[in-house]
């Protein structure tokens, strides 16, 4: 018996060796093969992505990793060819900027069963297992409708929200409200219009905003619109109706809105450094590529907001609102030139990084 338990203790020993070996051996086999990162684009038409794919082509060129990518063109059912598209050309790990939070799920999926990390790209895609990267888009809406109510603190108020289909548009609208509120309940404020954009288009934002104009008579005080491109319909709406100069946030730093906030005819842009987005993405993916779980990402909290609550692996990243106070930053940062920030602007009416 003593002999046959020794027997047993033996075998028991050399079968976890061989699992410890097993182990080791995959997981140095996982962080020595080659990365390759798909990074699927909602709309890559849109000013910023640029800037993000930069910042994220650098950062895996750095880790001797791979680029691979694809652009929805605001198509959700392109966006899930495309992501099994990125998979077939061999990406071990993928970065995912969602047309449709809903839509994008089996392209999740068939990632998952094959063992690929994904990485939701500033909008969330609430599934287990997925790590979402953002920047902390309450945040953003609370300082959108803060600059605005500094210059409006009572008036006719519209809402241009962007993507229904994009949970970060609630987010954004939540913390709106977290600040007008107050003014809405007393009657300070007054929504006279309120609507989503569809796929975040300048063009969709510009008819919601001409639309709210005919029904208002114009009787429009100040616009929240939920970024920069969606900011840029609204103000072609009020210029065409000579309302150019009422209040309007947006974000994202685009340089068109980062001008008209010089000129006057926006009044925040909350800039999310798109090069540390990139950058933060690109280290997530090649870490998880080579084994790394969410959880043990730099940074890393537990996060379950979302609208189904889901337990999720995020970070968000600080944004900055910008206005005609502070514009340096932006150009001070390296974002943006002085000369393309103040083109076209009236020396008489300069802000500060303008003159």
């Amino acid at each position: 018996m003593r002999g046959l338990q020794q027997r047993m203790l033996g075998t028991t020993f050399l079968g976890l060796a061989l699992a410890s070996g097993v182990l080791a051996a995959a997981s140095a086999q996982a962080a020595d093969k080659k990365v390759v990162v798909g990074v699927s684009w909602s709309n890559f038409q849109e000013e910023r992505w640029k800037t993000d794919e930069a910042a994220i082509k650098a950062e895996l060129a750095k880790e001797g990793a791979s680029y691979v990518s694809a652009d929805a063109q605001s198509s959700p059912t392109k966006q899930l060819s495309d992501v099994e598209s990125l998979i077939a050309r061999g990406a071990t790990a993928l970065i995912i900027l969602a047309q449709d939070s809903g839509a994008i799920q089996p392209a999740i999926d068939k990632a998952k069963a094959e063992g690929i990390p994904v990485v939701g790209y500033d909008r969330l895609i609430e599934s287990p297992g997925v790590f979402y990267l953002t920047f902390d888009n309450r945040e953003v809406g609370r300082i959108q409708a803060r600059e605005v109510f500094k210059v409006a603190p009572k008036g006719n108020y519209v809402f241009i929200k962007g993507s229904s289909s994009d949970p970060n548009a609630d987010f954004l609208h939540a913390g709106s409200l977290d600040v007008l509120d107050p003014a809405i309940k007393s009657g300070a404020v007054k929504i006279v219009g309120e609507e989503y954009t569809p796929g975040w288009l300048p063009e969709n934002a510009q008819k919601e905003m001409e639309q709210i104009l005919t029904k208002a008579n114009n009787k429009v005080d100040a616009v929240v619109a939920a970024n920069d491109g969606t900011a840029g319909g609204a103000v072609a709406a009020l210029q065409a109706q000579g309302l150019a100069g009422i209040p309007v946030s947006g974000q994202d730093g685009d340089k068109a809105a980062l001008n008209r906030i010089a000129r006057g005819l926006q009044t925040v842009s909350v800039w999310k450094d798109a090069r540390l987005l990139g950058r933060t993405a690109a280290e997530a993916a090649v870490a998880m590529a080579k084994g790394t779980t969410p959880d043990k990402l730099p940074g890393a909290k537990k996060w379950a907001e979302g609208p189904k609550k889901v337990p999720m692996d995020a970070v968000f990243l600080t944004p900055v609102g910008i206005t005609k106070a502070n514009l340096d930053v932006v150009i001070k940062a390296g974002w943006v030139t002085k000369e393309v920030v103040c083109q076209g602007v009236d020396p008489a009416k300069a802000p500060p990084a303008c003159k």
